[in-house]
């Protein structure tokens, strides 16, 4: 939790010093000049300045979280860059001011003492809230960049109470900080973690759609530089320098640091301003308190003011969600109930009155487009349906099971921004992607056949070292065809299945195929006992070749396919769970990979009608799973997931995690609805 907390104690312990060294400069000041009766109002400010910056933090996180999440990322990225210029101001000006602070306050302290108590209240509160301000929006920038605000919050905390406890002892002269070495010193660090804070709000902002080059990577580690490692965590935590930065991010970073630590070292050389003079003034008389008003008053006002203001953004600012609408759906209407919604997040009850189950959608109905849907809607229940209405045409359809479609009168909602739906896919928009990857694996069954033969005649003539090679390639050819979850029907399990629950597991009568015949190849079993289990490999693949034309392939599995591949090799492939002997896992998941880069390539048009910005980053990925897998291919040896170090595994793991990841919206993006 260190790394995280780092930048925010360092923020903490610099903002609470400066604060704390204000604070007690008002209290030494009235002090000398034997005022302590005006106490409490250096205090009163100082309750008001720290109620308003964590006011202030209520309200950033709460206008976050009212956020989509592609809001979020641009709402960030620019608190993130504002608060870089914050820091940045502040850095500077306690640089000049060090030396002369205690001069300068203790000039308005005398100022004030003649002026009445609100006047003293103010310099406090002005004195301590810009810190508080600053603090908060410094603390709640690092805390979106770490993901998680438990460490940032204890950083911030340490370094909170470290500060009171060296001012006080500034404060009673048992501590002697030359403070302008430290201001210095922490200024030069944070100049480094906010060039960080700079780049991560400069990927925010390109995530949030704001700038552009979210693919367009300048560094790319990820193959050499574990992300889960403790060194790579900490350099995260502290810099927010990652394995993979975009070249925004690398110019903003390098740019900043350059331009602004140079100018942060030349002006250490000038010469620093003469410190004030010495002893305040004795303070005049002060006036009079009114009789008529309580000493809390003012206190309880200043302190309970910003916290009221934040606490009224938060609930008038929190759109109203509308009452939810029932709309009724049946085979002959859909739609009853349906008013106009108003912009935002709606919550529709959708209540099926007919006596077939239907599937729902709300639909632009000039394009067809889904803003939000419900599948097999039974009769005389009720569901909820969610959807985030914006500017456009809305109406409703409803398909019974084994019915016509029903679609409801059209109703158009003013206001709110463009909508977001997703453009429906028909079976005949995959008809052509289904043909070109049908054509890709009947070609792949061709020399999935030949190169079984090649096996069994190996085996049958006894060259056990050739048929090592030959069972690989054999072997990487039907891992390519991208079987995953049942698919070539019955033949899969008798071609690649494994032998678990078998009752004599490799050795049992029904253990047939790849897997069977890798076991003997690897563990010294004659060529005689793997003849039969070779010439069967060969013969059904030879069946999966003949049956594959006149196999039922539904359209809507190839979509699942892009994701289930992959799926399918972080569970079995780089666990090692299917290795008999060879260790060729990471080979299989090569060929699950380029089986995943065909579907992909059959796919394309529709995706990048649907989602433009998926496949840069799907593509981004899948380049730095084949550079990690690559590393582990030395001529014809895969290095074995078992001889992988700690780290290596996890790259690969992490890494493929991640594409899974970024392909998870592709079943979703490209699902078949009904529409008659």
């Amino acid at each position: 939790m260190w790394d995280d907390a780092f930048p925010s104690f360092l923020i903490g312990l610099r903002e609470g010093l400066e604060a704390g060294l204000v604070v007690s400069i008002l209290v030494a000041t009235l002090v000398r000049a034997d005022a302590r009766s005006r106490l409490p109002q250096v205090w009163t400010g100082v309750l008001a300045a720290i109620t308003l910056a964590m006011s202030f933090g209520a309200v950033l996180t709460f206008t976050a979280a009212s956020l989509s999440a592609t809001a979020q990322e641009a709402f960030g990225g620019t608190l993130s860059v504002i608060a870089v210029a914050f820091v940045t101001a502040m850095v500077f000006w306690m640089r000049r001011s060090a030396r002369s602070l205690s001069g300068e306050i203790k000039e308005k302290v005398t100022g004030a003492l003649a002026m009445g108590s609100g006047v003293l209240i103010l310099t406090s509160f002005l004195a301590v809230g810009r810190e508080g301000l600053e603090t908060a929006l410094f603390l709640w920038t690092t805390a979106q960049a770490a993901g998680e605000s438990s460490g940032p919050l204890t950083g911030a905390a340490i370094g909170l109470i470290l500060s009171a406890a060296l001012c006080w002892g500034l404060y009673r002269r048992v501590l002697r900080i030359n403070l302008t070495k430290f201001f210095t010193a922490t200024g030069a660090v944070l100049i480094v973690i906010a060039a960080g804070v700079l780049g991560y709000g400069l990927r925010d902002l390109q995530e949030g759609g704001v700038l552009p080059g979210k693919a367009a990577y300048a560094v790319d580690l990820s193959g050499s530089v574990d992300a889960g490692s403790w060194y790579s965590t900490l350099v995260q935590g502290v810099f927010n320098l990652t394995p993979v930065m975009t070249w925004l991010q690398v110019f903003g970073y390098g740019g900043y640091l350059a331009v602004v630590m140079t100018l942060f070292v030349r002006g250490l050389r000038a010469t620093a301003p003469k410190p004030a003079s010495g002893r305040a003034a004795p303070a005049p008389d002060a006036p009079t308190p009114a009789r008529g008003r309580p000493a809390w008053v003012v206190p309880v006002a200043v302190v309970t003011v910003p916290a009221l203001l934040a606490g009224l953004a938060v609930a008038f600012g929190r759109p109203k969600p509308a009452a939810a609408q029932t709309v009724a759906v049946s085979e002959k209407d859909c739609g009853e109930g349906f008013t106009a919604p108003s912009p935002g997040r709606q919550t529709f009850q959708m209540h099926n009155t007919g006596d077939k189950p239907a599937e729902v959608y709300l639909i632009d109905p000039a394009t067809n487009a889904v803003y939000g849907e419900i599948e097999g809607l039974a009769p005389g229940t009720t569901r909820a349906l969610v959807a985030t209405v914006a500017q456009g045409a809305y109406a409703w359809r409803c398909v019974p099971s084994g019915g016509t479609a029903v679609t409801s009168k059209a109703l158009r909602v003013t206001g709110g921004g463009a909508p977001k739906a997703v453009v429906p896919v028909s079976e005949h928009d995959l008809s052509g992607p289904l043909a070109q990857y049908r054509t890709y694996v009947d070609e792949g069954l061709a020399a999935l056949v030949a190169q079984t033969r090649r096996l069994a005649d190996d085996i049958s003539h006894d060259h056990l070292g050739k048929a090592r090679t030959d069972w690989l390639t054999a072997h990487r050819t039907y891992a390519a065809l991208g079987a995953a979850y049942g698919t070539f029907e019955d033949f899969d399990q008798k071609i690649d299945g494994r032998a678990d629950g078998l009752p004599d597991g490799v050795h049992d009568k029904d253990s047939t195929g790849f897997h069977r015949i890798e076991y003997g190849l690897w563990h010294g079993e004659p060529a005689t006992s793997l003849t039969a289990p070779a010439q069967r490999l060969a013969a059904d693949a030879a069946g999966l070749r003949k049956a594959f034309p006149h196999q039922d392939f539904d359209p809507s599995d190839l979509p699942l396919r892009a994701h289930e591949v992959l799926e399918n090799t972080l569970q079995f492939e780089l666990t090692g769970d299917t290795d008999e002997g060879s260790g060729t896992n990471l080979a299989t998941a090569d060929a699950n990979l380029a089986g995943t880069r065909e579907l992909l390539t059959v796919l394309r048009p529709l995706l990048t009608s649907r989602a433009p910005h998926l496949l840069p980053t799907v593509d981004a990925d899948v380049a730095r799973l084949q550079k990690l897998l690559n590393s582990a291919h030395h001529g014809s040896h895969w290095t074995p997931v078992g001889q992988l170090d700690a780290t290596a595994r996890a790259r690969v793991n992490g890494v493929t995690g991640q594409l899974l990841e970024d392909l998870s919206p592709v079943p979703d993006l490209l699902e078949i609805r009904k529409s008659t």
